[in-house]
Formats: structure tokens, sequence, C-alpha cells
């Protein structure tokens, strides 16, 4: 399961190969190589004088790009060894970067599940204590949000875009800074799995996204916190189905 970066419009994170610097080049091309399985796990990096001559950088734009690579978690200088690519289970995960080559690289149904289960970890405990805590703008950001999403010229960037800042908004209400910054740190990946999800352009799969999602806001509105949680389970389940179903038709599974 693969997104092509131009399906992510403004919130494409990444840079075309011919704005890269120098430094993002070789950082790309080799973190890329990591998370498809180019570089295995526990394998060494192939030595300084390899990649200078590959990548036809300086000394010092190579080990910046190692640098800024060991900083993510994929990579651990070892004296005398080399770079060590490390366990994924060690890579930072939230780092932007790394995301967006994961979903570069192919994503399998097991990482979209995942990142649905980290949701519903995350999200509905948000709506709920935005229910309790919100302010009128941010109620009127909501529904303002909401009803863009329902609009029948939406493009699927467009109902993204709303669809973000739906979210985010409801992260800023919570009025929890742990939860606003954890949005913010997971961006990318909530960017991905909305278009990936996306119901455009099944006209009915898209009134009713939008109106589960105005669900959300009204039991924000009514400060209900257990509805506002439920509200938001179901719209976490049914974007994870829509994302199931997209692949089982990929792979000619009905059902």
């Amino acid at each position: 399961m693969t997104i092509d970066k131009t399906q992510l419009g403004q919130y494409d994170f990444s840079t075309s190969a011919q704005s890269r610097t120098h430094h993002a080049h070789v950082m790309h091309d080799l973190g890329l190589g990591i998370v498809k399985g180019y570089y295995a796990e526990n394998s060494i990096l192939p030595g300084d004088a390899e990649l200078l001559e590959r990548f036809g950088v300086s000394r010092t734009v190579l080990r910046e790009a190692l640098k800024t690579l060991a900083a993510k978690g994929l990579i651990q200088p070892k004296a005398k060894i080399g770079t060590r690519v490390r366990e994924r289970s060690q890579w930072n995960l939230f780092d932007p970067d790394i995301l967006i080559w994961h979903f570069e690289a192919g994503v399998d149904l097991r990482f979209m599940e995942s990142l649905a289960e980290m949701r519903l970890a995350l999200e509905p405990e948000a709506a709920a204590r935005a229910a309790e805590r919100r302010t009128e703008k941010q109620l009127a950001d909501l529904y303002r949000w909401a009803d863009r999403m329902g609009e029948r010229n939406d493009t699927a960037q467009d109902f993204v875009h709303s669809d973000l800042q739906f979210h985010l908004t409801i992260a800023e209400a919570s009025g929890n800074p742990f939860m606003r910054s954890l949005s913010a740190l997971i961006e990318v990946a909530l960017v991905t799995a909305f278009t990936l999800s996306s119901p455009i352009p099944d006209t009915e799969r898209h009134a009713a996204s939008a109106q589960k999602h105005r669900a959300i806001a009204d039991a924000i509105a009514a400060r209900d916190p257990e509805a506002a949680r439920a509200a938001m389970r179901l719209v976490i389940f049914e974007g994870a189905e829509r994302v199931a179903q997209a692949e089982r038709l990929k792979n000619g599974v009905a059902g």
C-alpha cells in the first residue's frame, strides 16, 4: 500500500529531488533505503569512501546526513566497526521523515492497523476532554471544518485538509499540551491515513463521513464526554475499515 506524494497536496512534507539540498538528498536516499530494507537491520552501511563516491558530496555533508539519521534512531556509529543500522523497534516512528519514507516504500495493512490503534489510544480521549474544556471559538471552528468536509465540490485534498484541521482543533480543545504536541508530531501520519481512507469520490460515503464528524462536534457542543469519545472511536474505526477494504479490493479479495 503506497501513496503518491502528490496526493498529500499542501501537506507534502518532503521536497522534490531537484530542490533538495545535498544533505537532504543523502539523508533521504539512505533513510528510504533503510526503511525499504535495502540496508537490513543490524547490517553495516557502506564506508565513507563508497558513500562519498556514490553521492558526490563533501565529507562534511555526508557526516551531517549520518548524524541526522542517527538522531532519528535509524543508525548508530560504532568505532572501528562502522555505522550499524538499528533494529526497527528503535526507530522514531513519530518522525515525519521516517513516516514519509514508510509510505513511499509502501506500508502493509498491519502498519495502518497499528496507526489506527495508536489513534484510538489518543483521539477519543482528546474528544472527551474537549467536551469538557472547549471554548466557543474552538466549537465554531469544529463546525466550520465539519461543514467544509461535507461540501459536494470538495476535492480529495480539500477533504483531507478539512479532516486534519478538524482533528487538530479537537487536540487543541482538549486543553492538554501533551495531546496537542502528539497530534502535531503525527500530523504527516494523520494526513496520509486520511488520504488513504478518504471517502471521495463516493458521494454517499462522503456525506456519511462528514455527518459522523459533525456528530463528534455535536457531542462536544453538548459537553458530553462519553458521546464524544464514542463518536470519535466510530470515525477512526470506519476510516480504518475503508483502508482495509481498499487493500482487499487491490488484492482481489472480496468482502
